[in-house]
């Protein structure tokens, strides 16, 4: 028996993988930043611009990406969503570049299917833990400049942190010289950043508290002495004055009192 095929069916059966073809060499026609190039990897659509000489994220990513390798350029900062538009984003390598400031919600967009987010050796001293709120992402910080202090506590008690990366996370810099040098995660196991941070907070609030009060107290001493030393001058005045022209003195000054 034989069977009739529509026309439609037919046409996509006979060019199915033309048509596949035809997508795939329209990304690689398509004009990316100088350095980039996009392609299949492993079954998984990857655009690269490793060394590329960037200063910033390129616009003109593929929105099928899966993975994206921005490493060794010269970026050194992400903005508001930086990586908008990726909705298929599995892996982002940001490694080896000089950022120092990420902006909250950088990574918007990519907080549940993101899979790992590479951010080792770069230029970060400080980021705010919101930045990584709710990405389930493993992240990598190691070697990174970072400031030791109760942000960074913050900051790794709300990351997942790859396999092994956390013993690079070491203190570039601290209030404390001992603490320089050594890794994050064996300085906090002997002191709690945060804790010591109120503390001083606390310590802080109260001499302020009691510079205000210690100016208040001052400057109400000095008026009621310097009312005082102006009464005494105006008795010493009035003494000093004829009895009569004394007395009328007195009597306008209780009729100006009045």
């Amino acid at each position: 028996f034989g069977v009739t095929r529509s026309p439609l069916f037919s046409i996509f059966t006979l060019h199915s993988p033309s048509f596949v073809l035809m997508t795939f060499c329209f990304h690689s026609a398509t004009t990316f930043s100088k350095g980039c190039y996009y392609a299949e990897e492993g079954g998984y659509k990857t655009f690269r611009c490793s060394n590329a000489q960037l200063t910033e994220v390129p616009k003109d990513i593929p929105n099928d990406t899966n993975k994206l390798y921005l490493d060794f350029n010269q970026i050194a900062f992400l903005p508001i969503d930086a990586f908008r538009n990726l909705p298929v984003l599995l892996e982002l390598d940001l490694s080896h570049n000089a950022i120092v400031r990420i902006e909250s919600g950088a990574f918007r967009g990519l907080l549940e299917h993101l899979h790992s987010l590479d951010l080792s050796s770069n230029k970060l001293v400080s980021v705010n833990k919101d930045v990584f709120s709710n990405l389930k992402a493993k992240v990598n910080l190691s070697s990174n400049p970072w400031l030791c202090d109760c942000r960074l506590q913050e900051l790794i008690r709300t990351v997942d942190l790859v396999a092994g990366s956390s013993g690079s996370i070491v203190c570039d810099s601290s209030a404390m010289e001992e603490h320089v040098g050594k890794p994050f995660l064996q300085v906090v196991t002997d002191m709690d950043f945060c804790s010591v941070y109120k503390k001083t907070t606390d310590i802080a609030m109260l001499v302020t508290m009691f510079g205000w009060f210690a100016m208040v107290i001052s400057y109400l001493v000095y008026y009621v002495r310097q009312n005082q030393e102006d009464a005494r001058r105006h008795l010493e005045y009035l003494k000093s004055l004829p009895s009569k022209q004394r007395k009328s003195e007195e009597s306008s000054t209780i009729s100006t009192v009045v």
